[in-house]
């Protein structure tokens, strides 16, 4: 007997739906009965009934009503009595047809939601029913079964391609293919999409199929359906990643109506295609592939680069005044903290972050975060930038001057937009018009149009580098200034902008920047009063980088005085559990480091600070690992960031941090943390040991037995960041223990040897592998140097780009050390030594001596084995 609704149950749960589509303040106690009806058995099945039954009844509520019945699958489908779920299985099948588009797409996830609680297994008829629903005459049915099946071909691609279903894409793939000719868009536009699901894992099925479906797609090339072109603009980028020895053949055509495409009316298809030159910008035979299309393709992209009507409405280009408006908290991305990596510094730059890098360069329009063709067309521009170099210039300068100087606006911008775009790419071209577009640049800081000042500023921090290697007065220091101007912009975007640019400029600029150091903070000061929230969160990236750039110069009194009473009075503001502290802490970190002793009274609550959100997170921790049910996870980027200043703290303070430390239990909390089971917190904690090892050694030395062992099992180069900061770490603790090292010797030794041996290894895990293989020989030469043939040579080339410092002083010394107790071990890589030593600029008198000896005895040593 079919189930049938009892009528009074079913009028109650109609009102209900029909209720919590009201926009009052009820709706919430609504939806709570609602759920609060799921403790009747067949309630699901009244909500079924009403969306596939009640043909009557309006389209939004049966929606709904399904929709609902969605989240209740997801939610508690585990427990559905299995007669409430066939009966829901049953009428979505048998209702796929349904006359509504909205009903139809309604029973469609549905029925992808149920397949993807791992019933695909146990429901056998779905995918051949649809599959024969497809047959149908009734174009409902038809459509109803593809929409269905595209999205459990979205969901569900790997499945379908397993032995576990018995490989149903060997019947679907070439089913699919037929609809190609259908004569329905719509239709045609799902086939399409389901086959799209299975390029990029390289299903069996498609790639025996792969030229088939490539000649279908061929086919429709011309289709006058935007979303037809639309999928095939997208299976076209797929399959260029994938399967470009098919599209080889017919590169030239396909580049043709990639051109066409680009250009579209629908700005769907101009975006879907205009991705095909950034995956084409990837292979190998890009170039050979694209040199005699870049006369069409470049105009086509920068012509794509202009913000559309539509864009200039979101980002209220009309607006030019809105500092005064507070920012509504969904405009506010979240921020993640990027936790402390101990890198070295190198010959002729600053230290490198090696892996850790991100790159998110064309930052231009944020608040535009949806990819849309502007960002697209410029992501272009830029990676083709990389590939064709200087050849890109002949087809770009002649469109420039045109752009740059154009009355419109809108075009004017998306010259700037252009010039940013070719930057990294094109900057050895562009080297000889930069005398005279810097300057233009920085006329446009001063535009009327606030989108051109906040372009003009990412423009310009883009060439930052070239800026800085001129002459000061030539253009840093009037770049500098209006920039500073723009940090106090009426408009909040241009406020953005600048401070980003700034950051830029001050890590281009560095001590470059200590002249005008007054000036500088005067200005980012002045901001703390005048921004909304969003751009205070970026402000405090500037000071912090700031501080970063000049260092030790920012520990003057009247700096300090200018600088810490806005910073403090923040930190006093915000609540332990507020994420603005984040930025925030970020920011003293690098401010510590600079001023060190300067920072001292402020210190005392800066740091207990620190050492109680610690704790407080690690107790969270505690009681959400014991009752998960009673309590929430806590969020560990609170105790990282804090483990990251107390670090900054540790480093700029040195031994004046002994009597906090002394104080408080944060050797214990350490211990702790160390042993997190969230790599990031590892990170950051063995950053600190290694900051307090050589701030406060008294204080860690009676833990070292304890924390020795945990340091050795944490030399796992698959977590290259909590690897890297662990081999530090022990490098410093080496130092200070000495000779008491050596019952810890075998702990790491091993690891250190293989990680060092290990191919592909970022170049920072390598370098303070290589210090700290050379401290610990320092110590304990006995037991470090009969390894020296394992870990010689790629110890030496490890070490060749390391400027002069302490580090590189003590690994030195290690290796002479090593050398006269197992000269041996080097014989066969003499010549690898000698170049490392030759990486010395001005190595310390009795180091020099050091490294004479060694080499003298070493020819001496190879000589006689010649001669033998």
């Amino acid at each position: 007997m079919e189930w049938q609704p009892d009528e009074q149950g079913l009028q109650q749960v109609l009102q209900l739906l029909k209720d919590s589509q009201s926009p009052d303040t009820a709706t919430q106690r609504t939806l709570q009965k609602l759920e609060q009806l799921n403790q009747f058995p067949d309630f699901n099945n009244y909500l079924i009934f009403v969306l596939t039954s009640l043909k009557s009844e309006d389209e939004p509520t049966r929606s709904l009503s399904g929709l609902i019945l969605k989240n209740n699958v997801k939610a508690h489908y585990q427990n559905f009595p299995p007669n409430v779920a066939d009966f829901i299985k049953r009428e979505c099948l048998n209702n796929i047809g349904d006359p509504s588009p909205l009903i139809r797409a309604t029973i469609g996830i549905l029925i992808t939601t149920i397949a993807s609680k791992g019933e695909l297994q146990t429901w056998p008829e779905l995918l051949p029913q649809l599959c024969n629903l497809l047959n149908s005459e009734d174009y409902n049915t038809c459509e109803g079964s593809f929409g269905a099946l595209q999205k459990i071909c979205e969901d569900s691609s790997e499945l379908l391609d397993s032995d576990a279903l018995n490989r149903p894409l060997n019947i679907m793939i070439p089913k699919f293919l037929q609809f190609f000719k259908h004569c329905s868009p719509k239709i045609r536009s799902h086939a399409i999409a389901c086959v799209n699901q299975f390029i990029i894992g390289r299903a069996q099925a498609l790639m025996d199929n792969i030229d088939t479906f490539i000649e279908s797609l061929f086919a429709l090339a011309g289709d006058e359906d935007s979303e037809v072109r639309k999928n095939v603009c997208r299976a076209l980028v797929m399959l260029l990643e994938v399967r470009i020895d098919r599209l080889i053949p017919h590169m030239h055509s396909i580049i043709q109506y990639m051109l066409q495409r680009t250009q579209d009316p629908d700005e769907n298809v101009a975006l879907e295609a205009c991705e095909f030159w950034l995956t084409l910008a990837e292979q190998p035979i890009c170039k050979e592939a694209l040199s005699g299309h870049l006369v069409q393709l470049i105009p086509i992209l920068v012509n794509g680069m202009k913000y559309s009507e539509i864009d200039i409405i979101l980002l209220k280009g009309d607006v030019e005044e809105d500092e005064t408006i507070p920012d509504s908290e969904q405009d506010i991305k979240p921020r993640f903290h990027k936790s402390r990596t101990v890198t070295l510094q190198h010959e002729g730059g600053e230290g490198e972050e090696g892996e850790d890098i991100d790159e998110d360069e064309d930052d231009d329009d944020d608040t535009l975060s949806d990819w849309n063709l502007r960002k697209c067309s410029a992501a272009a521009l830029d990676v083709l930038a990389n590939v064709f170099r200087e050849e890109l210039l002949p087809h770009l300068l002649p469109l420039l001057k045109g752009l740059l100087f154009h009355p419109d606006w809108v075009i004017k911008e998306s010259g700037i937009l252009v010039l940013g775009a070719i930057a990294e790419g094109c900057m050895q071209g562009m080297v000889p018009y930069l005398p005279e577009l810097i300057p233009h640049l920085i006329q446009c800081l001063c535009d009327k149009k606030a989108l051109v000042r906040s372009i003009a500023c990412w423009t310009l921090s883009r060439y930052a580098h070239w800026v800085v290697s001129q002459p000061p007065d030539a253009h840093l220091k009037p770049l500098m200034t209006e920039l500073l101007k723009r940090i106090l912009d009426g408009n909040k975007r241009v406020q953005e902008a600048a401070c980003s640019a700034f950051a830029t400029l001050e890590e281009e600029a560095c001590t470059e920047l200590v002249p005008y150091l007054s000036f500088i903070l005067d200005t980012l000061v002045f901001a703390f009063g005048k921004y909304q929230h969003k751009n205070l969160l970026i402000l405090y990236d500037a000071i912090g980088t700031l501080a970063d750039s000049v260092g030790h110069h920012l520990n003057q009194p009247e700096y300090i005085q200018k600088l810490m009473p806005p910073l403090i009075a923040k930190w006093n503001e915000l609540k332990d559990e507020d994420k603005d502290l984040f930025p925030l802490l970020e920011c003293l970190s690098s401010v510590a480091t600079a001023l060190q002793s300067g920072f001292l009274p402020y210190c005392e609550p800066v740091y207990q600070r620190c050492v109680t959100l610690v704790q407080k997170t690690l107790a969270q921790a505690m009681m959400y690992s014991q009752q998960p049910d009673q309590y929430e996870a806590p969020d560990k980027d609170f105790m990282i960031v804090a483990l990251d200043l107390l670090s900054g703290l540790a480093e700029g303070l040195g031994g004046h941090v002994d009597t906090l430390v002394a104080r408080s239990n944060i050797m214990t909390l350490l211990f702790q943390c160390m042993q997190d089971t969230m790599p990031e917190v590892r990170q950051s904690s063995f950053a600190l040991l290694g900051d307090l090892t050589k701030a406060c050694f008294p204080h860690v030395k009676p833990c070292i037995a304890e924390f020795m062992p945990i340091l050795g099992t944490n030399l796992n180069p698959e977590f290259i960041s909590v690897c890297n900061n662990a081999t530090w770490a022990i490098g410093e603790i080496c130092m200070q223990m000495g000779v008491e090292m050596q019952p810890y010797i075998a702990m790491v030794l091993n690891q250190l040897v293989e990680i060092i041996n290990r191919p592909n290894t970022p170049k920072t895990l390598l370098e303070n592998t290589a210090i700290t293989i050379g401290r610990l020989g320092y110590v304990c030469p006995q037991e470090v140097a009969p390894m020296l043939p394992q870990f010689i040579r790629p110890w030496c080339t490890s070490l060749r780009n390391i400027r002069d410092n302490e580090e590189k002083d003590s690994a030195f010394r290690g290796i002479c050390i090593m050398i006269g107790v197992n000269p041996g071990g080097v014989v066969q890589d003499f010549i690898f030594f000698c170049d490392a030593v030759a990486s010395w600029v001005n190595p310390k008198d009795d180091l020099r001596d050091m490294f004479y000896k060694v080499r003298v005895h070493l020819i001496l040593r190879v000589f006689i084995l010649w001669r033998v």
